[in-house]
């Protein structure tokens, strides 16, 4: 199984750095009670700064194909700005190690990656009106060849990677065995079988499902492009770490035949951007915010949802005994603005901290022995039969 997602497991951990997650939970002990008296440092030699999202990466993204959900992480300021926060220093030295060999292997320095993009678009039922599973694509970007990791999937892949040319482009494929062989008892798997990578420019490549890569290639050309409604809506607040945004609605009407099949298209009846919503993870000197909004329609729907919302808010903060999550809940706040419901919650850096540091803290170890009755047993005493 794994040689036959070398390729895209080679790609996926050079562009999201997995090198750090592992190292910092095989700190010892000692490391990680260090935490709070780290001097945070850049792992560039770089100064680290809250700088919003460039234009070049907006215009980049604006090459996209259409989505019904997009995830966006901004890699740089997580491995730059958060990260020396959190980790020892001995861990951080090792990551750049790190770094610096993916960068002689393969070509790529993951601090220097502009953006990571998970997009997921759903389809329309089939002609036999059947539901289909949704597609997945991940987009990266930045300061690597796109065309040399190709290269790299190709040796990793063992031969297993096929070429397909589409357009202007050639893309990579690799069929999941097991997965295609369940799919022959399970149709729903059928598109998961199949995976892909194609580069879709010098400095961009992407990996997912075969249908959505060449979505991608089409929107390259200008066919099929993401609208600007919702890469404004994606990159709403410029300076956030990661963020996200969807249309759970739209993408409802559309997996379950209300705006038509795919052979047999019907005329939309779900205009309305009600349930649209938006969320990000930002930073500042000393505090970690989560901002999010849900398009409510008009403002007295906002309104009304903003107040259930705010009851079951409470219902939830009296109900849960747990002061951590509490404090949480409490810190949560939920109002209407215009048309839209807005969440807020601001987490001080090291509350965050603290709370990482309580997880990784070992377990106690529960003392099962049991302990021993001393208790007398019962004495039976020996019947014996009456003389006559």
């Amino acid at each position: 199984m794994r040689k036959l997602f070398g390729p895209l497991v080679v790609i996926l951990l050079l562009l999201v750095a997995n090198t750090a997650n592992i190292q910092a939970q095989s700190a010892p002990a000692a490391a990680r009670e260090q935490l709070a008296a780290n001097n945070p440092t850049p792992l560039t030699t770089k100064t680290a700064t809250t700088a919003p999202v460039p234009q070049s990466v907006i215009s980049s993204l604006a090459n996209l194909p259409e989505a019904d959900a997009l995830i966006y992480v901004n890699p740089q300021r997580i491995l730059n700005e958060v990260l020396p926060k959190f980790l020892p220093p001995k861990d951080l030295e090792e990551m750049r190690k790190g770094f610096e060999e993916a960068k002689k292997q393969a070509g790529v320095d993951p601090t220097k990656i502009d953006y990571l993009v998970i997009a997921i678009r759903f389809k329309k039922p089939t002609a036999d009106l059947n539901f289909q599973a949704p597609e997945l694509m991940v987009v990266s970007s930045g300061d690597f060849s796109s065309e040399s990791l190709m290269g790299l999937a190709r040796m990793a892949s063992g031969g297993k990677l096929r070429d397909e040319q589409y357009g202007s482009k050639t893309i990579g494929l690799m069929t999941i065995d097991p997965i295609a062989k369940e799919s022959e008892k399970t149709p729903l798997l059928k598109s998961f079988s199949e995976l892909g990578v194609v580069a879709l420019n010098a400095n961009t490549i992407a990996t997912g499902s075969p249908g959505y890569l060449r979505a991608a290639i089409d929107a390259g050309e200008g066919k099929g492009r993401i609208s600007s409604d919702a890469l404004n809506f994606l990159v709403r607040d410029p300076n956030a770490l990661m963020s996200y945004a969807g249309s759970p609605i739209g993408a409802f009407t559309k997996s379950f035949g209300m705006l038509g099949t795919e052979t047999t298209p019907r005329a939309p009846r779900c205009d309305s951007k009600i349930g649209d919503f938006y969320g990000a993870l930002t930073m500042d000197a000393t505090s970690f915010m989560i901002r999010g909004v849900s398009n409510a329609d008009n403002p007295d729907t906002a309104k009304i949802v903003a107040n259930l919302y705010t009851m079951l808010l409470r219902y939830a903060t009296s109900s849960i005994k747990d002061p951590a999550a509490q404090a949480v809940l409490t810190r949560l706040s939920i109002a209407a603005e215009g048309d839209e419901v807005l969440f807020n919650a601001d987490f001080p850096q090291q509350m965050v901290l603290d709370f990482i540091q309580q997880q990784m803290k070992p377990k106690q170890v529960v003392d099962t022995t049991e302990v021993k009755s001393i208790t007398k047993p019962p004495v039976h005493r020996r019947r014996t039969g009456r003389r006559r």
